[in-house]
């Protein structure tokens, strides 16, 4: 799999638009009114300061503590760039808030401490425990982090984590158990050799020692080599406590006959012969970033019976701290813990290896374009897995519980899951496993408008973004002129361009064409222009002799037009089926809303079309379709022919036999709100839909522009359904990211 390129002007640009760093700070009350704002701060305010003096606990209640979580650095180790330095480290302590908040919803804010001494560090740290429920360490350089993270543990009553030490121990461990129980073997029994005694390394080490692992059958291992009984050069306090009675030197030696290896150290530091001594079904941890102690192809020529896990997300088995610190924190929080210690780690790790064991759901599976099963190349979950919220925070917390970190146990362990679960944005993980399938795909992707700027970002972005190939159609100096003016001189070398006057298959495009269109009023001179100079229809053939796998067009022209062009070279019109489905995401829901291109003024038989057409592609997007068919009256009432066709609709799907739920017809408010659909208990929906098919097309266009205009909603398409081929037409008003969202749709086949 390619890897995915990020270049240095993405990153950038990526940081400064739209606003300067990742995230901004909402409130969540009305502030319009001046009775809001006397709520609000004076003399409102008063009331719940006088509520917390009396009682501390009620700080969880009145104030967004029990949801805050600071992450804090000084910059010393920053992500593999060394000491760069409080300021510096900032991008990455803003990214690591925002990784908080889009896996577990917790609200998270960074900072960044312009101190190396010790002590300052932890008093500054130790003043600010009153705005926190909970603070995660990040890049600090080893040994201060375990002096601060310790002091810091005794001193304030709020759980600290450092994550670079305890994030890779958890994941590490939930890896290891599943690893453990494919080869037979018992944490009790098997030697481990760890490389690597740094932060992450020892709180490894220190974590399989608290679930089981032997302290004589570990072996830790540093530059120097063995970190032996009676060693004094490069020696501390912690290697100490990790230093065996043994007779081995170097980590050669120390392999021999290991079950495990544990790497947290440098790429390479591990050899083809090292791996060919160990014991029979080794499991070798090679989490060395961004590349390996050894490559999983190396290890696997050597022995195929290994098990390998790697920090990399183009190999099998990812060690994500992503999987671990978001919902060890969500669960701490949500009882208001005092800390999180061995035992909540403990459960975190046998959560996910538990949910590793289990069958994964259809949404994983997609987004990886194959099915994956508990096994050798699938022992940790996935950081797509929608389970993991409503699974990893209730083990945490009962574990919390168990060992009186508690504050405030959770009473109802059920009605805890369900809040979990509704706490998620289901649209990021609908558009990541997209993503995922793209990648899994590498198709080659035609973008057809190579004379626009924002189609050859959005072409440059698909090809480093290791989706596969962008092919752009346009004419080699203006590309490269346009890129030159978007300060991606260098990227006309990676895409490849494409026009009438470099392909040497214009000749059979006409010849299809001609044969095509020689009854419509076509000669041979129309056909030449048409596929020489018309690069919709030039891309649109393309694509139908297989010299492509999608297409991505509209950004120039009105989709009418386009639309106009492809019905040259394929069947994409209402006659044959087809439908344009736009997909409208709002605050944690997504609607589809169709059909938005092809059908004027559809009657019963069309709509039933467009609403099969619009379930499939829900289906492929990993959604369970829920069809309502909308008008002004609901269920008959008031009495309208115009709203009657869509009544039938729904008839028509009734004799047809199909799969998926469908109803109507009704108005938006009861098609989309579960307290209105109260008053229909008949109604075949079981929740509210999440595909509106409107009466026409102009309902459909006013509907899209209307939430995209009012509410800021995110709108992906119209996604083109039912053509043979994968075509997606983007808006003329599309920005670079949105004609990139397409592509991926594309290149994914949704429609």
């Amino acid at each position: 799999m390619s890897k995915n390129r990020v270049t240095p002007e993405e990153a950038l640009a990526f940081h400064l638009e739209p606003t300067p760093g990742k995230f901004e700070i909402t409130a969540t009350v009305p502030m319009t009114t001046q009775r809001d704002l006397s709520l609000a701060y004076s003399p409102g305010v008063a009331v719940p300061c006088e509520a917390i003096a009396e009682n501390a606990e009620t700080a969880y209640d009145y104030t967004n503590k029990g949801n805050l979580v600071a992450v804090i650095s000084n910059g010393t180790a920053v992500l593999g760039l060394g000491n760069l330095g409080a300021l510096a480290s900032k991008p990455v302590m803003e990214g690591k808030a925002v990784l908080f908040k889009r896996f577990a919803d917790v609200n998270s804010i960074d900072i960044e401490l312009d101190t190396e001494d010790t002590d300052a560090f932890v008093d500054a740290v130790k003043l600010m425990g009153p705005t926190f429920g909970g603070i995660n360490l990040e890049d600090i350089k080893a040994p201060e982090c375990f002096i601060i993270e310790q002091r810091l543990k005794e001193e304030m009553d709020i759980p600290v984590f450092h994550d670079d030490q305890h994030g890779t121990a958890v994941i590490c461990a939930a890896g290891l158990l599943n690893a453990l129980k494919l080869s037979g073997k018992k944490i009790e029994d098997v030697r481990i050799v760890l490389n690597g005694a740094g932060a992450a390394g020892i709180a490894c080490l220190e974590l399989l020692k608290a679930m089981g692992a032997k302290h004589q059958n570990c072996i830790m291992c540093d530059t120097k080599g063995v970190i032996y009984q009676g060693r004094t050069e490069g020696m501390n306090q912690w290697k100490s406590a990790h230093a065996v009675a043994t007779d081995l030197r170097t980590l050669e030696e120390a392999m021999k006959g290991a079950d495990v290896f544990l790497g947290v150290s440098v790429k390479g530091a591990v050899t083809q012969d090292m791996v060919s001594s160990m014991a029979d079904n080794p499991v070798i941890f090679a989490m060395a970033n961004p590349d390996p102690e050894i490559t999983p192809e190396d290890a696997h020529e050597v022995r195929p019976d290994a098990i390998v896990a790697t920090g990399r997300s183009d190999y099998p088995n990812q060690v994500n701290n992503v999987l671990g610190f978001p919902y060890l924190f969500r669960g701490a929080l949500d009882i208001n813990a005092r800390a999180i210690n061995d035992e909540m780690k403990i459960a975190c790790a046998h959560a996910l290896a538990n949910l590793a064991r289990e069958d994964v759901p259809d949404e994983v599976a997609l987004a990886y374009g194959k099915n994956l099963s508990f096994g050798r190349d699938y022992i940790i979950p996935t950081p797509f897995d929608p389970r993991l919220i409503h699974r990893v925070p209730p083990a945490v917390a009962q574990a919390g519980m168990n060992t009186g970190a508690a504050r405030r146990p959770i009473i109802d362990m059920e009605a805890y899951e369900l809040s979990l679960k509704s706490r998620m944005d289901p649209t990021a993980s609908i558009l990541r496993g997209i993503n995922a399938r793209a990648r899994a795909n590498q198709a080659r992707m035609i973008f057809a408008e190579g004379d626009d700027p924002r189609v050859l970002r959005a072409a440059v972005m698909y090809q480093r973004a290791g989706f596969g190939k962008a092919l752009v159609v346009g004419r080699e100096d203006d590309v490269k002129a346009k890129l030159e003016a978007a300060g991606l001189e260098d990227a006309h070398r990676q895409i490849e361009i494409v026009n009438a006057a470099n392909t040497q298959h214009l000749e059979t495009y006409k010849q299809f064409l001609y044969d095509r269109l020689h009854r419509r009023g076509f000669d041979r001179q129309d056909i030449h222009r048409l596929a020489a100079r018309d690069r919709h229809v030039f891309s649109a053939l393309m694509l139908q002799h297989g010299h492509g796998d999608g297409l991505v067009t509209g950004a120039t022209r009105k989709s009418a037009h386009i639309l106009d062009r492809i019905n040259h070279v394929f069947d994409a019109d209402k006659d044959h089926g087809v439908a344009g489905i736009t997909a409208v995401l709002h605050k944690g829901r997504i609607v589809f809303i169709a059909d938005t291109i092809v059908n004027e003024w559809p009657d019963e038989e069309d709509l039933a079309n467009i609403a099969e057409r619009a379930a499939t592609v829900a289906q492929n997007m990993g959604l369970e379709p829920r069809v309502a068919f909308v008008s002004f009256s609901t269920f008959g009432y008031p009495v309208s022919e115009r709203a009657d066709k869509m009544a039938k609709a729904a008839d028509v799907l009734d004799q047809r036999g199909v799969s998926f739920e469908y109803e109507g017809e009704m108005t938006v408010d009861v098609a989309l709100n579960s307290l209105a659909q109260e008053a229909y208990p008949f109604s075949r929906l079981t929740g509210p839909a999440n595909i509106l098919i409107v009466p026409a097309r102009h309902s459909a266009s006013i509907s899209v522009k209307l939430m995209q205009e009012m509410a800021g909603a995110t709108v992906i398409g119209p996604i083109l359904a039912g053509v043979d081929r994968s075509i997606q037409i983007c808006s003329t008003v599309s920005t670079a990211n949105d004609i990139l969202n397409m592509a991926v749709l594309a290149a994914c086949k949704v429609g």
